[in-house]
């Protein structure tokens, strides 16, 4: 899976991000493929995700976004065997080396607020293991071309990236893909 990701990255730079369940019913119809789901509860994720897999979508579950779960490993096993996810995300670097070990794609994700979070995103990279990084926010495309000179890892810029410039711009400075919680940026770049 881990080669054809990247594929579909490459095919499809524009990842929708879903923070609620009028997000979910606006991304079923939407023509994205790869969907980044942002909450839902120990009780509904299942439901959240099979929505989107049965509108013939990827899912990637934002672990630490999910209500009623731990900071522990054993999260990771309860969404192996409860959803038909295709990926974690996590901030977690124990949570994403899980997960990358029960079989799913992973995706590291990291809020650079200052030079010590962008000095620390290497050491967090190597012991995650894993197999892209997400940067957040990603409107910036200084900082994404630095944290693409510090990592091997494909990068996915996200957060504030609001309309086509911020599109363009990310993906000129070395992102892979964007994420986006807007509709607009969706279907309309």
């Amino acid at each position: 899976m881990r080669e054809n990701m990247l594929d579909l990255l490459a095919d499809n730079p524009i990842i929708a991000a879903v923070k609620d369940e009028d997000g979910l019913q606006k991304v079923v119809q939407s023509n994205c493929q790869l969907v980044f789901i942002l909450f839902g509860n120990i009780c509904n994720i299942g439901q959240i995700v099979a929505q989107v897999k049965a509108a013939g979508k990827v899912a990637f579950v934002d672990i630490d976004l999910v209500e009623g779960t731990s900071n522990r490993e054993i999260v990771v096993d309860f969404m192996r065997k409860n959803t038909e996810t295709d990926g974690i995300i996590s901030s977690k670097p124990s949570i994403v080396r899980a997960a990358k070990m029960k079989g799913f794609y992973t995706i590291h994700r990291f809020f650079l607020i200052d030079s010590m979070s962008y000095h620390n995103l290497p050491k967090q990279v190597a012991a995650s293991k894993t197999d892209c990084v997400e940067i957040l926010p990603g409107c910036m495309p200084k900082v994404l071309g630095w944290v693409q000179d510090a990592i091997s890892q494909p990068v996915i810029a996200s957060g504030l990236v609001c309309d086509k410039e911020d599109v363009l711009t990310a993906l000129q400075a070395g992102a892979v893909a964007i994420s986006s919680t807007s509709p607009d940026v969706w279907d309309n770049i």
